[in-house]
Parts: structure tokens; sequence; C-alpha cells
């Protein structure tokens, strides 16, 4: 208890107490900045693939991201379910405990990693002969998804360490890597795209040393920074109920993102057999949507730290306050990031493309204001879900993906083979709303429940 109180000043931030608007945008602006940063690996490869070797190559490094996006967000979720835990031992000063589950937290990555790594790669073709890769791009689809399955390994101890960091309410140090890890990704593509010729492999190549470089430095922080908090080597010996704790949040968060991802590639199946450039519209705006979600993503997961940190506090005053103030950043960022689509929406998509061609840039601004004219209801779900599992509540969350997979699967079945990508376009929109209402009647009930426990109405 001693060593979390000693360390708060310099390196951690105690969010059990003082304003949360405060705590929470203190926290979420570096953290913001390094999504950002972070955004830009895919955006890079779009823009040096584009430029260098024309719109296929859009099409190849977009026809298999959410197969990607399934494998990564495993380990993903895995992780983050397993930082809530963290998060609340740091937010309970327990000392003890918070060093068996960093321990806990550190084998199961270990474990993840190794298993989708070999996973991946022994069945990466079958997989993406089953999502309709176009003949025409299948081969640099595959040599790019390839290397980065290949050095997933990377990715996934850099989310790791940040994970440990945000536990301890540090946002600001995995920026500082990830801003140097970003702009030697720039560097490194247009080095092995532009002057080596290597295709859309160099971009993937530089894409994984950009993500080890920032995960080594960032483990060093942690290591140099937290030694008297991390585990030594008789906190490896983790008990089994703390294991199963770690392991039952972590699947939890694990499984509502596969279930997520896993709608991703069954849509993105059906996407894929419209055209290449039906492919290359959906791949620039779907760059452009994830950068401008991040506000969104990022004061979500700051409010989940706030969260974990105050529920292990026990103090449901502060929740409650912080959730319905985060709701209202959500919303206004929302509105403002729907007037710059509406706006510039065709100006974004030459810039990030490169692309003259009329038919991709007009698919992808259909997209795009499609989008983000639904973005308020995703600022809502995405604290609303996070809120939820910092507290605790699987349940529910797991049930709001389950919406997603059915409706993605639904899509892909009847809408886009009807519609077309306006089909595509529609379909994240009208599942953002399902979800939230569907999470809003849960969160609720749950709410109500507990309060007539409190005052003894329920036995």
């Amino acid at each position: 208890m001693e060593s979390i109180k000693g360390k708060q000043s310099m390196h951690v931030l105690d969010m059990t107490q003082g304003s949360p608007v405060r705590l929470i945008l203190t926290f979420a602006v570096p953290l913001f900045i390094g999504n950002i940063f972070q955004q830009v690996y895919s955006m890079v490869d779009t823009m040096v693939a584009g430029y260098n070797l024309g719109d296929n190559a859009i099409a190849a490094i977009g026809a298999t991201s959410s197969l990607y996006g399934l494998l990564i967000d495993f380990a993903s979720g895995l992780n983050s379910g397993c930082a809530i835990v963290v998060t609340q031992r740091f937010g309970a000063h327990d000392e003890k405990k918070l060093k068996a589950a960093i321990a806990g937290m550190i084998e199961l990555d270990a474990a993840v990693t190794v298993t989708l790594t070999v996973l991946s790669l022994v069945f990466l073709r079958p997989l993406m002969c089953f999502m309709n890769t176009p003949d025409a791009i299948f081969e640099q689809a595959y040599r790019y998804i390839a290397v980065i399955c290949a050095g997933m390994a990377a990715t996934i101890t850099y989310n790791m360490f940040a994970g440990i960091l945000r536990a301890f309410g540090n946002s600001r140090t995995s920026l500082y890597f990830l801003i140097i890890s970003s702009l030697l990704n720039i560097g490194m593509d247009l080095l092995f795209v532009a002057v080596l010729c290597m295709g859309v492999a160099g971009a993937a190549l530089a894409t994984v040393i950009a993500q080890a470089v920032s995960a080594t430095l960032c483990g060093v922080c942690v290591f140099h920074n937290y030694g008297e908090l991390l585990p030594g080597k008789e906190d490896f010996r983790v008990p089994f109920e703390l294991i199963a704790e770690l392991f039952s949040n972590g699947i939890a968060m694990a499984l509502m993102y596969c279930v997520v991802d896993l709608g991703s590639v069954i849509f993105q199946r059906a996407n894929n057999a419209l055209s290449e450039i039906i492919i290359s519209a959906h791949t620039a705006s779907r760059r452009i949507i994830g950068i401008m979600m991040q506000p969104l993503a990022t004061i979500s997961t700051a409010l989940s730290t706030f969260i974990g940190q105050n529920w292990g506090a026990k103090k449901p005053e502060r929740i409650r306050m912080a959730l319905k103030q985060v709701m209202g950043m959500e919303i206004a960022w929302s509105l403002f990031g729907c007037f710059i689509i509406f706006a510039f929406g065709g100006t974004l998509v030459r810039f990030t493309t490169g692309t003259s061609n009329r038919t991709i840039i007009d698919n992808a601004v259909m997209s795009l204001r499609w989008h983000l004219a639904f973005f308020p209801a995703l600022g809502c779900l995405l604290a609303l879900r996070t809120a939820m599992q910092a507290m605790g509540q699987k349940a529910a969350p797991i049930l709001s993906s389950c919406i997603e997979l059915g409706m993605k699967l639904l899509s892909a079945a009847f809408i886009i083979p009807h519609l077309g990508f306006f089909g595509t376009s529609i379909t994240e929109p009208v599942t953002w709303t399902l979800m939230l209402l569907f999470l809003t009647t849960a969160f609720k009930g749950r709410t109500i429940c507990q309060q007539k426990k409190r005052h003894g109405h329920v036995p």
C-alpha cells in the first residue's frame, strides 16, 4: 500500500478523488493522441500503397482487415479484461493482489500470443478463400496479412504494457513511444514501398517493426518506473481463484470483441464479393471512420479506468456522475464529426487514398455520411458498455455483441446481396442503435434491482 501511494505524485493517477471530468480528460488527452498515432499505422499503409501501388493495393490491404481484427481483438480483449482486475486492485491499494494480478495477466498473454500466431499462420490461406478474397488481389493480400500475423507478438506485448500503465492511471508514457514508432513507421513505409519496391509486404513489415519498437520502449519504462509494483518470482504462483477471475474477465471481454469480429469477417466476406473497387471504397471509409471514432473510444477507455478504480474504492456516486458527463462529451464530439464529414468527406477520401476514381470516392463518402450520422448513438453505446464492464457486469455487454453478430450475419446473407454497398453502409449504424437500446434497458434494470436490494425490497 505504501508503494502505491508513494508513486502517486510521479507516475500514477488516483481517480478516486477530485473532479471526475478533470480526471477523465487529464487521462484521456494523451491517450487520445496515442490512439491517433496508432491509427496512423493503418492510415499510412493505405496512403503509401495507394499513391505508389494503385487502387488494387488498397483493396489488398483492406480485404483481410477484419480477419486480422478477429485475431488481435481476441488477445486485446483478454488483455483489457485482465487490466480491469489490475485496475480494481490498484484502486483498492492492495499491493499483494495487484502484483499477483499482473503476474497472471503476463502468463495469459504469453499463452495467447503463441497460440494465435501459430493458428493464424497455419490456417491463413483457407480463411482468405472463405472470405471471398478476389483472385486479382489474393497474393498481395496474403503477403500483407502473413507478415502482420507473424508479428502479432509485438502488438500484444505493447497492449499488455499499455494496459498496465492505464491501470496505474498513466496514459502519457505510452503516448511518447507511440509518437516515436509512428514516425518510424512512416519512414520505413516510404523506404520499403517507394524506394525498395517491396510492395504491400513492405508496408506490413514497417508496421510490425514500428510496433515492436513501441512495445520494447513501453516495457523498459514499466520495469524502470514501476519495479516496486511489479511481480517477483514468488508472485507468479498465482492463486487459482485469481487466475479464474482474470480469465473470466478476460474471456468475457475477448468473447465480446470476437463475436463482433466474427460478424465482421462474415460481413467483409459479403462485401468482398462486390468488386475490387467497392473493397477500396470500404477500406478508405473505414480508415477515416477509425480516426473519427478515436475521441469516442478514448473517452470511453478513460471512463473504464475511472470506474474501475472507483468501483474498487466503493464510490458509486462518482461512477454515476462520471457516466452522465462522459455521455455528454461523446455526443458533442459526434455532432462535430458529423459536420466535418458532410462538409469535407470527399476531400478526405481523395487525400487518404490518392485515388481519382469517382466510384470509389462516391461510395466511400456515402459510407462515411451514414456512419457519422449515427455517431451519437455509438458514443453513448461505448460509454455505457465500458462502464458496465468496469463494474464487473459481463453478461449484457456480451449479449449486445451477439446483437451485432446477428445483424452482420443478416446483412451478409440478405441486405448486401440485395442492396450492394448501400447495405454495407447502413448495417453498423442500425446495429449501434439496437445495441444502445438493449444496454440502456439492461443497465436501468440492474440499477433498479440494486436499489431495491439496498432498501430491503428484494430478499
